[in-house]
């Protein structure tokens, strides 16, 4: 947990993909991830949290369904969504509060 606020607590934006192994849409969301890694390299970082290894910090941030994605700038919330995103989307949000 305190790993957690640490890194949600940087000056650059940082994505959570809450996401849980046999979830199916969670699969979908991994290479989209990448290539949006690949796209915004260091303006961003992105963290993989498994709800079913972390029960804890996934009940803490009301995490109901997977993948849950959620943005956090300077340890704030500034962006939250549950489903797939594609990946033009999901750069057009980091962008927006990089």
């Amino acid at each position: 947990m305190k790993n957690f606020l640490e890194i949600i607590n940087k000056d650059k934006p940082v994505l959570v993909d809450f996401f849980a192994e046999w979830c199916g849409p969670c699969k979908m969301m991994s290479p989209i991830l990448k290539e949006v890694k690949d796209v915004l390299g260091d303006k961003v970082s992105i963290i993989k949290i498994d709800v079913d290894k972390n029960k804890a910090l996934a009940a803490k941030y009301q995490v109901r369904g997977v993948p849950t994605l959620v943005l956090y700038k300077s340890g704030k919330q500034v962006w939250r969504q549950s489903g797939v995103v594609t990946k033009n989307d999901l750069i057009s949000i980091i962008n927006s509060f990089g």
